[in-house]
């Protein structure tokens, strides 16, 4: 028989006894039976060593779990799971520096730590590219936390109510990526002012931070209840984010019903 006709042969699976199954299930390895018997009909046809063998199923529970676990962390940090680098539409009719992007998309900035500032119009995929990085970080075992500007802001204001506003002030600045999303959406009140400046300081030069905003940095003073605290806290965060601006026509006018 010809390499081409054995390459067409199917693989047939392996039978797995009850007794193997059960030894796997208590060594918490159950998953692998998903898998197990065409893996050993693959080791079979392609005479594989022992260890090579071990080798290819533990690599499978180790990337099963780990995707597992990258799943429950990005859930945990508020990310989006539709959200993430690969489902990213490259054929959208939107334009930014890809050179930048290539480079956020390293995390090398959280080593600085730097920031970015995500700026377009509506609908030009900023939540989308914001959330691909946190999932990066996520998958790279980094703390992230993500929220949209207004949540974060009532759930700091319910804190106040069962004195926990401490706790929560001391995760936000803490933690390693912080992304802000849909910021100067809304008007800003006194607290909530107050609060965006109490973040961006203790945050400064500490630890990273991405903001996503249909508004240019200069526009946020204006939206803010204290120009003083609002002038600190922008010229702060400005001073050590890149910026990311993104042009082009709204991708959810294409998702429109057609008759």
């Amino acid at each position: 028989m010809s390499a081409r006709n054995q390459a067409k042969t199917p693989v047939l699976a392996d039978p797995i006894s009850t007794d193997l199954k059960t030894l796997m299930r208590s060594l918490k390895l159950g998953k692998l039976l998903d898998t197990l018997p065409e893996r050993l009909a693959i080791a079979r046809q392609q005479q594989l060593p022992y260890a090579e063998f071990l080798e290819l199923i533990f690599g499978d529970e180790v990337t099963r779990r780990d995707t597992n676990s990258a799943a429950l962390r990005a859930r945990a940090a508020g990310l989006d799971p539709a959200l993430r680098l690969e489902r990213w539409d490259t054929t959208a009719a939107v334009r930014f520096d890809q050179q930048l992007w290539a480079e956020l998309t390293t995390l090398r900035f959280l080593d600085g730590p730097y920031g970015a500032l995500i700026l377009g119009p509506v609908g030009v995929g900023k939540t989308h590219l914001a959330t691909a990085l946190g999932h990066i970080a996520v998958r790279r075992r980094i703390p992230v936390q993500m929220t949209r500007a207004d949540k974060l802001f009532k759930r700091l204001k319910a804190a106040r109510l069962d004195n926990s506003v401490e706790t929560e002030m001391r995760r936000l600045a803490h933690t390693p990526l912080l992304i802000i999303d849909d910021f100067c959406l809304h008007s800003l009140d006194a607290t909530e002012t107050a609060d965006f400046y109490e973040i961006v300081v203790e945050r400064h030069q500490k630890t990273a931070t991405v903001v996503t905003s249909n508004r240019e940095p200069n526009e946020w003073l204006a939206m803010m209840a204290d120009p003083l605290l609002a002038q600190s806290a922008v010229d702060r965060l400005v001073s050590t984010c890149h910026e990311l601006v993104i042009e082009g026509d709204s991708y959810r006018r294409r998702q429109r019903p057609t008759r």
